[in-house]
């Protein structure tokens, strides 16, 4: 964070000092919500959860060097004392933000967020120093506390943003006003929770209403291929740049086509010119990710051949998303275990596809949470899919949902022992260890709740210590 002394940030978040000898102190360090992560320097904020209070530990991280406690009452060692932690936080945040001279992108999307704020981040850094979101930390506390991060030197800073509801995206905007606001599509994710695909469309352009004006620097950069967001054009007052494969995306990809190992290959295509992308990451829906993070890097003044460079040497950053390991006897894991909803399951299906072509396959699909009354219909359309996909064998992992998954497959053609549904991740891993063979290939998925990279861990575990019998 940039220093701030605490008698500013006493000042910013309308607290009071408490046990602070001297308030001239500046915090120098990170600002902190996990007491592990106190340094020297730092600024712990304090939540009271409900199973933890940050509170408790206090002593703990001033005896380790932060110069202070952001909290709710008193805690005797120094302390800004609020009324509402949370507030506080994202007050502090909104004064950083607005004392930095770095260019704010937010992104959002029902699908996809984590993996293009890795490839805008990825991209952009190449140019200046870049801070972006953790993992998926993109909520009201942890949004804050990534800007927080950022410095004196901090050119670009890239955000994630969640909704489970209206107004979500809105407080978030508050917070950190970007300069460029990414919405990559409208899908399934939440659509119980949020009531129909229309009002997540709504949530989700809260973004692109946030915006500056075009005349003041706003860019809106959508998805052509997605009729909701494409739409949103009309409720912003920012520049509207386009991404997709249709002809008239302003950024787009054609040709696009997979390796015999699954990773997209194209054509980039910008208003500054064209070059060819091969990318390390696996799935077609990639493409998508890639062309949102070329639109943003085009805006931000990076040349075509740049872009693409950037794009082809980027990385997965974050876990459990489509995480891809070969074992020591052939098999190769696909740990995509981190999240999931149709789209994401559908591209997941069609990468493992494309992956194992000459080899077995096994999907490892666990339920999809929050679909509402779309729940029974699309873990049947799943299971169905991975019959058209042909792919070998599917595992259904978990209660009710899961046995929709295998029901699909069932009425769509699967036979014999094609596809199964077992009770619990323990029951599909001593599956998997029986039945796997020398070149499988394994994808493993669910929503995150489900914990099935328990699963994928499992596996891999057992190919280190070679339990898994070669056939």
């Amino acid at each position: 964070m940039i220093a701030l002394s605490l008698a500013e940030i006493a000042d910013v978040v309308g607290g009071q000092t408490h046990d602070i000898p001297d308030p001239s102190v500046e915090v120098t360090g990170p600002v902190v919500r996990d007491s592990r992560e106190a340094v020297p320097g730092s600024l712990f904020v304090a939540f009271t959860g409900e199973r933890v209070d940050g509170h408790d530990f206090a002593a703990a991280v001033i005896e380790a060097g932060a110069v202070a406690v952001l909290a709710s009452r008193p805690v005797g060692v120094p302390a800004i004392v609020v009324d509402d932690v949370q507030a506080a936080l994202g007050a502090l945040a909104r004064h950083v933000v607005a004392r930095l001279g770095a260019t704010l992108v937010g992104l959002t999307g029902s699908a996809g967020k984590t993996s293009t704020k890795d490839l805008i981040a990825q991209v952009l850094r190449r140019t200046a120093p870049t801070v972006f979101t953790p993992g998926s930390l993109n909520n009201e506390i942890g949004l804050p506390l990534t800007a927080l991060s950022a410095t004196e030197e901090t050119r670009f800073l890239v955000l994630e943003m969640g909704a489970r509801g209206l107004g979500h995206i809105r407080y978030l905007t508050g917070l950190t006003p970007p300069r460029i606001g990414v919405v990559l599509n409208v899908g399934s994710a939440h659509v119980g929770e949020f009531g129909g695909r229309e009002q997540i469309a709504r949530a989700k352009g809260e973004l692109v209403e946030s915006l500056p004006a075009a005349e003041d620097g706003g860019v809106a950069v959508l998805n052509a291929d997605d009729p909701l967001v494409k739409a949103m054009a009309s409720r912003t007052k920012a520049k509207v740049l386009l991404f997709g494969e249709s002809g008239e995306a302003d950024v787009r990809a054609e040709n696009v086509r997979l390796t015999d190992s699954g990773q997209p290959v194209f054509r980039l295509h910008t208003p500054s010119g064209a070059s060819d992308v091969t990318m390390r990451l696996y799935g077609e829906h990639h493409v998508s990710n890639a062309l949102a993070a070329a639109a943003v890097a085009h805006e931000l003044g990076m040349s075509a051949e740049e872009i693409a460079t950037a794009l082809s040497e980027a990385e997965s950053l974050s876990r459990w998303r489509m995480e891809v390991v070969e074992r020591p006897d052939g098999v190769t894991i696909v740990n995509d275990a981190y999240n999931a909803n149709p789209e994401s399951m559908r591209a997941a299906l069609r990468a493992l596809v494309a992956m194992g072509r000459g080899r077995r396959t096994w999907a490892v699909l666990g339920p999809m949470a929050e679909l509402g009354d779309e729940a029974l219909a699309e873990h049947d359309a799943v299971g169905r899919l991975a019959v058209r996909l042909n792919v070998s064998k599917l595992v259904a992992v978990g209660g009710r949902e899961a046995s929709w998954l295998q029901l699909g497959a069932y009425n769509e053609g699967s036979w014999g022992e094609e596809s199964v549904h077992v009770s619990d991740a323990q029951a599909a891993v001593d599956l998997l260890r029986s039945e796997l063979r020398p070149g499988d290939v394994v994808l493993v998925k669910a929503s995150r709740a489900v914990g099935l990279e328990s699963v994928a861990e499992a596996l891999l575990q057992a190919g280190t210590e070679g339990e898994v019998a070669a056939r």
